[in-house]
């Protein structure tokens, strides 16, 4: 039986772009990160295996919804063999961003409730203004707008 040549399940960055809807300089990002990998061909041009598609859609996903690139690139790093995420890769590792997820939604309305305490405020002072001093972490020891190295 002949053998497919390995060129047919390779794909240009144009190709991978095209089809991922990923620009061709985030996914030269992507590769710095170690996100995804290709080969190089003699004339120095990149090739992508197909399966770099479904990395590509995986990062996108997990971007979308605001997990840091070096927290995606630790999770595919733990796959075997350095594989494709599959469907309950994608729902266990979904689950475990999920109280991160859940802090940050909190955090974020938070903010969007005390916005208007800080336009009231007009300076943002570091006493009261709860955006800048969330829980008052500095209002025990530093008063003012800004905050400053410690005068000795």
């Amino acid at each position: 039986m002949p053998q497919i040549p390995e060129k047919i399940h390779e794909l240009t960055v144009g190709q991978v772009s095209a089809r991922s809807g990923a620009a061709v300089s985030a996914l030269h990002f992507y590769e710095t990160k170690g996100l995804i990998s290709s080969r190089r061909t003699s004339g120095n041009q990149r090739r992508y295996h197909r399966d770099t598609l479904r990395r590509v859609a995986f990062i996108r996903a997990a971007q979308r919804v605001g997990i840091p690139l070096a927290t995606i690139r630790d999770a595919l790093a733990e796959l075997p063999e350095g594989r494709t995420p599959t469907r309950t890769d994608w729902a266990r590792l979904s689950e475990a961003w999920r109280a991160e997820l859940d802090e940050r939604i909190r955090q974020l309305g938070r903010l969007r409730d005390h916005l208007t305490d800080c336009i009231g405020c007009g300076c943002l002072s570091l006493e009261t203004c709860v955006l800048s001093n969330p829980d008052d972490v500095f209002g025990d020891r530093i008063v003012g707008s800004r905050l400053m190295g410690e005068r000795r």
